[in-house]
């Protein structure tokens, strides 16, 4: 196939034709077009090219799987998402922690100024809830994360994930009920120290 002779066909028409006949070069039509975004998501996180390019490859294989599980409306967004969440984990793996795009959503605080106490309290708390995370379920932590970090929708996470609606709500719920309890023992034990 010459992927140029399909430029006139739109994303979600190569979709249909990849979930109709499940032949992987509409797909690579599809990744062909967003190859430039895919790269210029992985430079802006990984600061590495030689990174950014496997990471790129690494996303092609991801995204031929999850393609091969479920439907997908919007391309774009979702492969870009793919991409996102991609070099987060690999940040986080490189740097054994949240990534500071994470922490900084939770650290936004108030635009009053903050005296010295609260910021180490705010630390502190980061820290705790850093290492309650770590304590989840592989399952619960990947969608708290998605839902409450990264601020994705149950249908987003389940286009993500794969897991169903039911347990994507079910690993949430439990997830936030756990990390609670986790939270506030590691806080009462911090306490007593």
């Amino acid at each position: 196939m010459n992927p140029g002779k399909y430029n006139h066909i739109t994303d979600q028409e190569l979709l249909e034709k990849f979930h109709a006949d499940h032949n992987n070069e509409w797909l690579g039509i599809l990744l062909e077009r967003y190859t430039l975004l895919l790269l210029g998501v992985c430079m802006k996180y990984l600061k590495n090219e030689e990174e950014a390019k496997d990471s790129v490859q690494q996303i092609y294989l991801k995204v031929i799987q999850e393609l091969h599980k479920y439907k997908v409306e919007y391309f774009k967004s979702w492969v870009y998402m793919v991409a996102k969440n991609h070099c987060l984990m690999k940040l986080r793996d490189r740097n054994g922690k949240i990534p500071a795009e994470i922490n900084e959503k939770l650290m936004s605080a108030p635009e009053e100024p903050a005296d010295k106490q609260s910021l180490l309290q705010n630390d502190l708390t980061l820290d705790i809830l850093e290492e309650a995370l770590k304590e989840l379920n592989p399952e619960q932590k990947q969608c708290v994360t998605l839902f409450y970090l990264q601020k994705k929708s149950y249908q987003e996470i389940n286009e993500m994930t794969g897991y169903s609606l039911l347990q994507v709500k079910s690993y949430i719920q439990n997830g936030k009920r756990n990390l609670k309890i986790l939270i506030e023992r590691k806080l009462k034990e911090n306490h007593q120290r």
